[in-house]
């Protein structure tokens, strides 16, 4: 049997994933990686996690929210597993509804976050049991696992001044101390060290054109093995084009 039969499959689309730190660019060159598929003429559907269907952008909004509870002046803290069975419940909906019809019609799914941060946030930053997470995801996602996962790997120094210079709106997430940020990048090379065919780890640290570069590099690779080798030859530039 194939290995993507055994974790699900992803039908004929192609399956992309982002992952990292706070602060790591990934949002933005997930967005440059689908602008240049769609130059090609690929269907690409741009998604994050949590989020992806009204009830997960809901959920999404309760965990990021800053002042969760009752009233203005008094904020109730979201327990370790109260806050990953929120992840898992959105994840539910989003394979469901939008990732699985996608990759149904043949589209690439490109994915901002995905399992590999509950494993990460909640199982090593949050110190919740990673096997019972990934059971837990997998019954969520009924076994559905990514093609590729791109880790955008830089310090959480790095990234953390990085979300201070560009003045995001601060989350919840953004707010825990560094010991939490710091635990959460030991659990992403941790993860992939573990699925190193699945997981590249690139380093977020050089300018975004040669981040860029090395993105298309790994996606090139990915269609050339799911693609007719006469098409993705021709498309190899482009995709490397800044």
């Amino acid at each position: 049997m194939k290995q993507g039969a055994k974790q699900g499959g992803t039908g004929r689309g192609i399956f992309i994933t982002g992952e990292g730190v706070e602060g790591s660019g990934k949002t933005t060159q997930l967005a440059r990686l689908a602008t240049s598929l769609r130059t090609l003429g690929y269907e690409v559907l741009e998604t994050r996690e949590p989020g992806g269907t009204p009830l997960a952008e809901q959920i999404r909004t309760v965990l990021l929210n800053r002042t969760v509870g009752t009233s203005a002046t008094q904020t109730a803290p979201v327990l370790p597993w109260c806050e990953a069975h929120l992840v898992l419940a959105a994840r539910t909906q989003h394979v469901a509804q939008v990732i699985r019809p996608a990759l149904r019609r043949g589209a690439i799914v490109i994915c901002d976050r995905f399992v590999d941060s509950t494993l990460a946030y909640q199982g090593y930053g949050r110190g919740l049991s990673v096997p019972v997470l990934r059971r837990l995801n997998t019954q969520a996602t009924e076994g559905l696992a990514p093609d590729l996962t791109l880790l955008f790997d830089v310090s959480v120094r790095i990234g953390l001044a990085r979300r201070r210079k560009g003045r995001l709106e601060e989350t919840r997430i953004d707010r825990e101390n560094r010991h939490f940020h710091e635990k959460v990048r030991r659990g992403f090379l941790a993860l992939a060290a573990r699925v190193p065919r699945r997981l590249k780890v690139i380093d977020a640290r050089q300018p975004p054109h040669a981040v860029s570069d090395v993105v298309a590099g790994f996606v090139e690779q990915l269609l050339r093995k799911k693609r007719k080798p006469s098409s993705s030859k021709a498309k190899k530039s482009a995709l490397m084009t800044p």
